[in-house]
């Protein structure tokens, strides 16, 4: 059977079971064919609003419009399939076209979750500076899980800006903005750039540096005040081994999608199932040609963007803007892997977390409020050093007491960075009121990924039970 059949009914004998009806609503019926070919067969261009079933080893070519598909065994299906219903336990040694089922669950509410090795990559989450501008120091982070370097050869300064921006596509709330603070002038050892790294854990199935390296895509929006190239690069933990990619903004001060497909690389050292840098992503702001490299393949060599490249730190004032980033495994980007809020700051508190309140920027205060606290059976008042909780209590501050606790276990033993009064010390007292003042911890009893307790080692003859209040942020960046 081929082409396009207008009929208002066909009748096979009774060992084929093929019948067909009028395009109206009526019922298809199909049973032990073989090798048929339906190619448009229910009105000129489509077979809308009836029915499949029964079918095995056939072929249909043509748009299927709100119909139903029941048993279908060993069959090819060629064109659309727009608000049917596929019933269940009906498909069989089916072959779907690379993210057929993933679009189609999607469109039923029923997603596929964690896709994504990109965490914030929707720029929700900002620990450090709570949407407040940051001016970027080299190598350091800005929002949670993205990080900038500033390199001209050495540390460079006031180079650009980030800041968490409501500027952002439809679809999303949030975007990460870059602002040239300065027209750079373009040298080869220049490195301006935004970078996220992912843990080798959340890498290692994508097989790199063997035989079996999968493909991957990298999608996000970007929105620049400059048009042209620009250029991005994926490297290993080592520096030896990176892939410059480039992408087109056409369009100035207007969000844009971008895909990028990178097949996977077989070569060189990558660090696998480890807690340590499993692949680095970098967005070129104005790379120099020390650093950059021909795009579209993997290569020797410590890469952060692609040659030719549009500089962002070339021009004052220039804007860049970037959310939706998704890495996936697969030679398709499929639609952005929403998360809930909560999950997302988990992911994030992994690398970076504190003991302040969410927005609030760390930083030391002064002596801060007072509160009532009890110790034992004694109750008494404290001051509070910028608004801090009280974190332990110990019958001897120096040696032990009770841990904090992170609130995820932590990719590895973390830095502490202490906040109190506007020196940065706690504040301590014992029971007795006999002992009481400002100190700073030096060090830790113990620091492990998911507890630290600190020592108070400059604290002397407090005497049963003492209280220490203040801040603290931990670090395991990658």
């Amino acid at each position: 059977m081929a082409g396009s059949i207008t009929v208002s009914s066909i009748t096979l004998d009774s060992d084929n079971n093929f019948s067909i009806k009028s395009n109206t609503g009526a019922t298809l019926f199909f049973a032990n064919t073989s090798g048929v070919d339906i190619a448009n067969s229910i009105g000129a261009t489509a077979i809308t609003s009836d029915k499949i079933l029964s079918i095995a080893n056939t072929k249909i070519s043509g748009n299927i419009i709100s119909s139903q598909i029941t048993s279908v065994a060993n069959t090819q299906i060629t064109g659309t399939i727009t608000g049917s219903q596929i019933s269940s336990n009906t498909l069989s040694n089916t072959v779907f076209q690379t993210g057929s089922v993933e679009n189609y669950m999607r469109g039923a509410s029923l997603d596929f979750g964690m896709r994504n090795r990109i965490i914030n990559g929707a720029m929700v989450i900002d620990q450090r500076n709570a949407g407040a501008s940051y001016t970027q120091v080299n190598g350091l982070y800005n929002l949670d899980r993205w990080a900038g370097n500033t390199f001209d050869g050495g540390a460079a300064v006031n180079k650009f800006s980030v800041i968490q921006s409501s500027t952002a596509p439809t679809g999303f709330s949030k975007s990460l903005l870059v602002t040239s603070l300065a027209t750079t002038a373009s040298a080869a050892s220049n490195i301006f750039n935004i970078e996220h790294k992912i843990e080798g854990f959340n890498f290692a199935d994508f097989m790199y540096g063997t035989a079996n390296a999968q493909t991957l895509t990298l999608s996000f929006w970007v929105r620049s005040s400059l048009t042209g190239t620009f250029g991005g690069a994926l490297k290993n933990n080592a520096r030896d081994r990176a892939y410059p990619f480039t992408y087109t903004i056409s369009t100035a001060n207007t969000f844009e999608y971008k895909t990028v497909t990178i097949t996977g690389d077989t070569s060189g050292t990558w660090v696998g199932g480890t807690n340590g840098v499993g692949l680095w992503i970098s967005f070129g702001l104005g790379v120099g040609s020390t650093y950059s490299g021909t795009a579209g393949a993997w290569g020797a060599g410590d890469l952060f963007s692609a040659t030719g490249a549009t500089s962002v730190v070339g021009t004052n004032g220039a804007t860049f803007y970037i959310t939706g980033v998704q890495l996936e495994k697969g030679s398709t980007a499929t639609s952005f892997d929403y998360r809930q809020y909560g999950t997302e700051l988990q992911l994030c508190q992994r690398y970076y977390t504190k003991s302040f309140a969410p927005g609030t920027v760390p930083a030391n205060g002064s002596n801060g409020t007072t509160i009532t606290t009890t110790i034992g059976a004694y109750a008494f008042t404290i001051s509070r050093p910028n608004g801090g909780p009280t974190v332990t209590d110990s019958t001897n501050l120096s040696t032990s007491g009770s841990p904090i606790v992170f609130p995820v276990q932590m990719r590895a033993s973390p830095s502490i960075t202490q906040y109190g009064n506007s020196s940065g010390q706690w504040w301590y007292r014992d029971v007795s009121g006999a002992n009481t003042g400002w100190a700073a911890f030096s060090g830790s009893v113990f620091y492990t990924a998911d507890r630290f307790l600190p020592n108070f080692s400059s604290i002397i003859n407090v005497d049963s039970w003492a209280h220490a209040v203040g801040h603290w942020v931990a670090s395991s960046e990658l």
